[in-house]
Parts: structure tokens; C-alpha cells; sequence
């Protein structure tokens, strides 16, 4: 019997960490929804603090929703486990844009021991977050405020000649943020939106609290889905799988991930005198990020080198063909700390028909989620 008892100082310290993470998306989400500054936190109304809390409080649903998903399925399978660590991340005047979080985790302090532990506590969490995910979208697409909703937001955009969706002219002091697609929201839009009138475009989706807490509920969901090592998409793959064939789709998967996520990241037409500096520091950079694919040095420069002259040419024959340099920060949290490959089970047990189901629908749930360009700053 595995002891899951917490002590009253343990249930404090994660209490405090769910309610300054709380604070922290509030705050997020008054910059988000409403478009205030954080260095004018003095000036905001009470209305701004209740964009903020519409914001805040679905989002953390979201996060609690995924990890006591991962937590009651661990203390099912009697696997010691901590209580969800909430992480906040509010926006500060030298680095305004965040969300307000950087997530939530739990940590297994206990043995897991077989395929098929490893397989449902993975999917529960992204499973009942989606569940989550999925109704935010819903409800935000079939109750699209009216027009005039954006006007509050935007005065200008209700001066004669704009109007809603207005698209001001680029300026180079001024930050835009598009939300990219993936395909569950692309069926939202054409399927669900009953008045297309309501819709906002890509740069307003932000203002919008469920819509924008339920896109990012799928690019969390879709993270945490990808089929690499420890991730929840790697607990499903090596349930469905075994540990064997997860290792050799993991590794292909993470370099594609890595292919796309760098490409058109250093260009093929700048300066010889910058890719002179430019070329050999990303190089060390994909060494770094191989790190636990392989212990053999000349392998992993082999690797580097193989990357970046496939980026390259990319780059060169195509050079609108561009992949999203944020996901190379990921790449470095894979490549660096959560690694690729699984590690083995005591009981290598095959899951039940119920189970494999399950796992092609966490599969499913990741490709319509799955956005390769989630947040595009410009």
C-alpha cells in the first residue's frame, strides 16, 4: 500500500502556489483581453480586473482539470505522488508579454510498474483537459458577443470608415499577435459559428477570454500529447507500443520537430560575415539539445551538421517556407531535461482493445490540436 497522505504544511505550500498562479493569469489576462499594460496597473477599472478574472479562473480549470487527472489515476494505481505545482508567470514592465502561467505538474514519487499504469495515468490528464478545452471552444464560438464588444476594447476601430476587425496600419512601435489555426478550431469556425458576422479575426481572438484560454488549453494539450520520452504522448506511445518501437518514433518524431522548428531560422541570403558567427552557434546549439539521444559525441555532430544543411537548402530553394523558432525552446526543454526515450516497465503487459482505442483517440486529440505556428508576434 502506497502512502499518499499529505501533511497540512504540503497542502498550504500547493494552495499558495494555486492562488498567486491564480493572481498571475488575472493580471495576464487584463493585458490580454483588454490590451492594458501592466505598468499601468494603477489605472485599471474594475471592469479590466473582471476581463482579467474571465480569463484567469477557465484557465485554471483547464490546468486542474489535466493534472488531477494525471494525480487520481496515479493514487488509483497506489503510485506516491505529489500534489499539483502550479507555476506562475505574471507579465512584468520589462517582459509584458505571458500568460500569466507557465502550467501545472505533478511529480510521481513512486514506482510505476507496468505499460499499462504508465499508459492511463499519461492520457488522463490530457484527456480531461481537452474535455475542458473543447467546451471553452464551444461556448466562445456559439456565444460570440456583438460587434460593439471589440469597440470597448478598440474606440478607434468605431471611427467612420473602420469598423470591426479593423486591421491598422503596421507600425514598427506597435506588437501584433495573431493566433495560428489548428484544425479543431478551423471546425469550429466553418461548422459551429452561426452568425459569421461576430467572428473575430486572428489578431482579436485574444480579446476574447474562452476562445483565447481555450486555444491555449489545446497548445498545452498539444505539448504535453507530443509522442517524445516522458511527455504524456510519450507514456501513450509506449503503451500502445512498447518501449522498442517508442524509442524509434520518438527520436524520428523529435528531429522532425526540430527540422521544422528551426528552418528559416537562420537565412540562407544574410551576410557571409553573420553566418560566419551565426552557423557554427546554432550548430552548438543542436549539439547541446541532441545531448541524450546519443552518448557517442561524432553521432551527434553528424545529427547537428544533417539538421541544419536540410534547414538550409529548405531555406535556400524555398525561402518562404519557414518553420517557429519558439519551438525550439521546446526542443531544448526535450533535448536537455525531459529526454526522448522511455524508461522500461516492470510488467510489459499488452493493453486491453479499450485502451489501444483510447490511445488513437489521444493521437487524434494531439493532430487537431496541434498548431504549427500557435502565437505569431510581429
Amino acid at each position: 500500500m502506497t502512502d499518499n497522505k499529505f501533511t497540512l504544511k504540503d497542502i498550504l505550500k500547493h494552495l499558495l502556489l494555486f492562488v498567486l498562479t491564480f493572481v498571475s493569469t488575472v493580471i495576464a489576462g487584463v493585458f490580454w483581453i483588454k490590451g492594458k499594460p501592466v505598468d499601468m496597473i494603477n489605472k485599471w477599472t474594475q471592469k479590466d480586473w473582471y476581463s482579467g478574472f474571465m480569463y484567469a479562473w477557465p484557465f485554471l480549470l483547464f490546468l486542474t482539470f489535466h493534472e488531477f487527472g494525471h494525480f487520481f489515476t496515479a493514487i488509483k494505481y497506489k503510485v506516491k505522488t505529489t500534489l499539483p505545482y502550479y507555476i506562475p508567470f505574471p507579465p512584468l514592465p520589462i517582459f509584458p508579454i505571458t500568460i500569466g502561467t507557465m502550467g501545472a505538474v505533478i511529480r510521481l514519487k513512486g514506482l510505476v510498474k507496468s505499460r499499462k499504469e504508465y499508459f492511463d495515468i499519461g492520457v488522463a490528464g490530457p484527456l480531461a483537459g481537452f474535455i475542458i478545452a473543447f467546451g471553452l471552444l464551444w461556448y466562445g464560438y456559439t456565444h460570440l458577443p456583438p460587434q460593439e464588444y471589440q469597440y470597448e476594447i478598440h474606440p478607434e476601430y468605431n471611427e467612420a470608415g473602420k469598423g470591426f476587425n479593423y486591421s491598422p496600419p503596421k507600425d514598427e512601435n506597435t506588437i501584433e499577435i495573431f493566433v495560428g489555426d489548428n484544425l479543431l478550431t478551423l471546425f469550429f469556425e466553418k461548422y459551429v459559428v452561426e452568425d459569421y458576422s461576430l467572428l473575430p479575426s486572428k489578431a482579436e481572438i485574444i480579446h476574447y477570454p474562452f476562445l483565447f484560454v481555450g486555444y491555449l488549453a489545446l497548445i498545452f494539450t498539444a505539448l504535453n500529447l507530443l509522442p517524445i520520452g516522458q511527455l504524456d504522448g510519450g507514456h501513450v506511445l509506449f503503451g500502445l507500443f512498447g518501449r522498442k518501437w517508442q524509442g524509434r518514433i520518438s527520436l524520428v518524431f523529435f528531429i522532425l520537430f526540430i527540422l521544422y522548428a528551426g528552418t528559416g531560422f537562420i537565412s540562407s541570403r544574410q551576410p557571409i560575415k553573420d553566418l560566419l558567427i551565426a552557423i557554427p552557434l546554432y550548430l552548438l546549439f543542436l549539439y547541446f539539445i541532441l545531448g541524450r539521444v546519443t552518448k557517442d559525441p561524432l553521432t551527434k555532430i553528424l545529427l547537428a551538421l544533417s539538421i541544419y544543411a536540410i534547414q538550409y537548402f529548405v531555406n535556400f530553394y524555398f525561402p518562404n517556407v519557414t518553420g517557429y523558432t519558439g519551438w525550439l525552446f521546446f526542443s531544448l526543454i526535450i533535448g536537455r531535461f525531459i529526454g526522448i526515450y522511455h524508461p522500461p516497465a516492470i510488467i510489459n503487459n499488452e493493453l486491453s482493445m479499450g485502451r489501444k482505442i483510447i490511445g488513437w483517440v489521444a493521437i487524434i486529440i494531439f493532430i487537431i490540436s496541434f498548431s504549427p505556428q500557435p502565437l505569431i508576434i510581429e
